[in-house]
């Protein structure tokens, strides 16, 4: 479940890395669809990450993972309920620290889950 949930987690930064893309390079906020695929990925794996941290023994590493990740999620609703809804521009610093909770979240969980960690 773990090695599932590290696969989605990494489909999602993929997603993310174009929404930043666009966000930066086109000032402009990406495709809500785009959003929308990116917050179910993200959503579904952190599930299998919540289950597994609470049902089975795991690696400290996937256990912090999990803790920067719904932090993470917290920045994504942010945009997506404050800024999108209201057809803002999504702020570069909000975009980074959601970007930064993500990758540090990202590489932890790839840590723990092949690392040993």
């Amino acid at each position: 479940m773990l090695h599932t949930a590290t696969l989605l987690f990494v489909l999602t930064a993929l997603g993310g890395i174009l929404m930043a893309g666009i966000r930066f390079a086109r000032k402009q906020n990406p495709p809500a669809w785009i959003a929308m695929v990116h917050g179910l990925l993200a959503a579904s794996a952190m599930t299998l990450l919540a289950y597994s941290v609470f049902t089975e023994p795991v690696p400290t590493l996937a256990t912090v993972a999990l803790v920067l990740f719904v932090l993470a999620a917290g920045g994504g609703a942010v945009m997506s309920l404050v800024y999108k809804w209201h057809h803002r521009l999504l702020p570069s610093w909000l975009v980074g620290a959601h970007a930064t909770l993500a990758v540090a979240a990202l590489l932890s969980l790839l840590m723990g889950t092949y690392g040993g960690g």
